[in-house]
């Protein structure tokens, strides 16, 4: 896993910072609360306790995790954003909340470019499509083949109506020519039990969210969503060498703070996470979890989510998704 030129950049943009204060007192001085806007145990939750953890033994400082899910990541979003914009309050935010839902939800409670502040990218996982260990269909070949030959009669799972997941299997559809029927579930759980059950025949979620399931021989990983194979599941092909040229959609992870939060505060945050970024230990376990390090500095994070807000919104105005 090859640590990223934006990372390595940021550390000299940002450095330490050791005398960052918020309200005349040295930052942090007391927990720095983590809200992560999905159940624990899933992608988003793991990824946020493992840095946050390397953060913790490197600089002393203690971080509280608070899981808030709810629609669609956007419970936990709005409560980061409308907190008191000291540094004390963060979330990991990740491409669903906020460079999907701006389009997907009318009346979003908060606007990602406005009461938000980026800290920082930290991570990137692709998707993973699945289906049952015992299920007939061997490679996405098949999956293609059996959609053509019965439109519509495959159902194919996604964490949530508009998650990337669910969005990345519309790309799929697109590029393929296929009709997949979508359920959608409220999380990983759920969903699972179904796909096991047979009520469903595939689902599509984040490598960090199966890839125990698949390491464990439950599931059978018929194809990923980034343009390279990933280290982690070197056997199993890219959507792209399965057929699909150029296919590419990954979902990434970032802190952010409320907005107005205090330039050198973000400041120290992003230096922290951009050093924890490069412990060889802390890429170990999240490259075990199917995901890459990034890094980089504030500008950047927010550079992305602008571009993302726009790509993503095609692709829900093409696919004529809507909530339930």
């Amino acid at each position: 896993m090859v640590l990223s030129a934006a990372l390595s950049a940021a550390l000299t943009v940002f450095p330490a910072a050791a005398s960052a204060s918020a309200g005349g007192t040295a930052y942090p001085s007391r927990p720095i609360r983590v809200i992560v806007p999905f159940p624990p145990g899933g992608g988003t939750d793991i990824i946020a306790r493992e840095i946050t953890n390397t953060v913790a033994m490197s600089t002393g400082w203690t971080f509280v995790v608070d899981n808030k899910p709810g629609s669609g990541g956007n419970l936990g979003v709005d409560a980061a954003a409308k907190s008191r914009a000291d540094g004390y309050t963060i979330a990991l935010g990740q491409t669903s909340n906020l460079a999907i839902n701006p389009t997907l939800y009318p009346r979003l409670p908060y606007d990602p470019l406005k009461d938000l502040t980026p800290i920082g990218l930290v991570a990137s996982a692709p998707l993973v499509l699945v289906t049952p260990a015992g299920s007939p269909y061997k490679t996405l070949a098949d999956v293609v083949r059996a959609s053509k030959a019965k439109p519509g009669a495959l159902n194919f799972a996604s964490p949530g109506n508009g998650t990337v997941a669910h969005l990345t299997g519309e790309l799929l559809q697109k590029a393929a020519g296929i009709h997949l029927t979508h359920v959608p579930y409220k999380g990983v759980s759920q969903a699972l039990n179904d796909l096991l059950g047979g009520q469903v025949q595939l689902y599509m979620s984040s490598v960090p969210t199966l890839l125990a399931h698949i390491q464990g021989g439950k599931l059978r990983a018929l194809a990923v969503s980034s343009a390279r194979r990933i280290d982690d599941l070197p056997q199993v092909p890219t959507i792209a060498e399965s057929g699909y040229p150029g296919f590419d959609a990954t979902t990434w992870f970032g802190f952010v703070a409320p907005g107005d939060t205090p330039k050198e505060v973000v400041a120290r945050l992003n230096a922290a996470f951009n050093k924890a970024l490069q412990s060889p230990e802390l890429v170990r376990k999240l490259g075990e979890q199917g995901a890459a390090v990034l890094g980089g500095t504030p500008e950047q994070f927010g550079a992305r989510v602008r571009q993302d807000i726009g790509r993503w919104a095609t692709v829900i105005k093409e696919s004529g998704t809507k909530l339930d």
